[in-house]
């Protein structure tokens, strides 16, 4: 393999290591249909002393009902800002069978500039979510400019998460033999 492969993976590793999911969500994804991944991304500033960001999200990953050629590869809706970064990203998660023939599509809110630091942020968020007994929305974290990587990842940790029910449920529903 050449040295650009090993650069670009090395990069690409640094990158997923630097977002995080500090508050995570543990039910499975739909096995048929479309599920809903909702977050709170709060974002670090690009310079010392400025206030974080944060915006309200969601994910809506779509499993198709028929497989065809056309529909092969993973597809992203409003995710990436460049083209660099949503090539990198499809090109590795193509080769993975877990995120062939699924839609996302990302809707992200406003963003609310807070004065908090990222940690007070997300004690902040999380103080709210648990009054609400709200168990179904995560929070993501991430340094400026790698929000839509934070997210990407969390929907992949879902998907990962979520196959072994997956399989239970197409086992059960007599699609898989046991």
């Amino acid at each position: 393999m050449s040295n650009d492969y090993f650069r670009h993976s090395e990069r690409w590793r640094r990158l997923w290591d630097a977002v995080s999911i500090v508050r995570p969500v543990h039910y499975s994804l739909f096995t048929f249909g479309e599920s809903e991944l909702l977050y709170w991304l709060v974002q670090d500033s690009d310079r010392e002393k400025t206030p974080v960001r944060i915006a309200r999200g969601e994910v809506r990953v779509t499993r198709p009902l028929i497989i065809t050629p056309d529909n092969a590869q993973p597809e992203f809706q409003n995710f990436f800002e460049d083209d660099e970064t949503a090539g990198m990203a499809e090109f590795l998660l193509a080769r993975s069978a877990a995120f062939s023939h699924l839609r996302f599509n990302k809707k992200q809110g406003p963003q609310q500039i807070v004065s908090d630091s990222v940690e007070e942020a997300v004690a902040r968020l999380n103080r709210q979510l648990d009054s609400e007994d709200e168990d179904r929305v995560a929070i993501l974290t991430a340094p400026s400019g790698l929000g839509s990587l934070a997210v990407l990842r969390y929907a992949a940790e879902r998907i990962a998460r979520s196959a072994s029910d997956n399989i239970q449920e197409l086992k059960e529903r007599g699609f898989l033999p046991d």
